[in-house]
């Protein structure tokens, strides 16, 4: 006797875009190159989000419409909506993924390092916080796919010509 497997909603999340799922659910982000992708994940609540971080710092802009495009406004916006979602913020873990130099061969001052800097500024807003990094996949210079499985708190990458990774 075959049993049927059971459905689990998938949430895609954009760039510049974050969004909260409770189980059972997967969030789902593509094209995490420069960008990185964090996820923040309650274990007992089994609420999780997902950001998608374009750029580091908001304060070298004036006009700041999507906060989610930034790792500095991004996690704790991202932080405050998952609290009003009964999350314990003591209990958060993080992920981080991407963060790649896709434009390899040229100039570090011409590719501004806007991958490694994004990865910086992430981890610096999340010791910030009190979020301990559980996991990281990032640098390198290939594009990533990165899938939060709000039921056990994995995140499953996908690189292009790899199998899946868990972590």
């Amino acid at each position: 006797m075959e049993l049927a497997a059971k459905s689990v909603a998938e949430i895609q999340v954009g760039i510049a875009d974050y969004k909260i799922a409770r189980n059972p659910c997967r969030l789902i982000t593509l094209g995490l190159g420069s960008c990185v992708g964090v996820s923040l994940y309650d274990p007992v609540t089994k609420v999780g989000g997902l950001l998608h971080v374009m750029l580091p710092d908001s304060t070298q802009f004036n006009n700041v419409s999507k906060p989610a495009k930034f790792a500095d406004l991004g996690i704790p916006l991202l932080i405050k909506e998952m609290r009003a979602m009964g999350v314990n913020t003591g209990r958060l873990q993080a992920k981080l993924v991407g963060g790649a130099q896709m434009f390899s061969g040229l100039d570090d001052k011409l590719t501004l390092n806007i991958g490694q800097r994004n990865t910086e500024k992430s981890r610096e807003i999340l010791k910030r916080l009190g979020i301990p990094i559980l996991a990281e996949e990032v640098g390198g210079n290939r594009g990533r796919t990165m899938i939060l499985d709000t039921q056990t708190g994995d995140v499953l990458i996908r690189t292009l010509g790899n199998k899946m990774k868990v972590v």
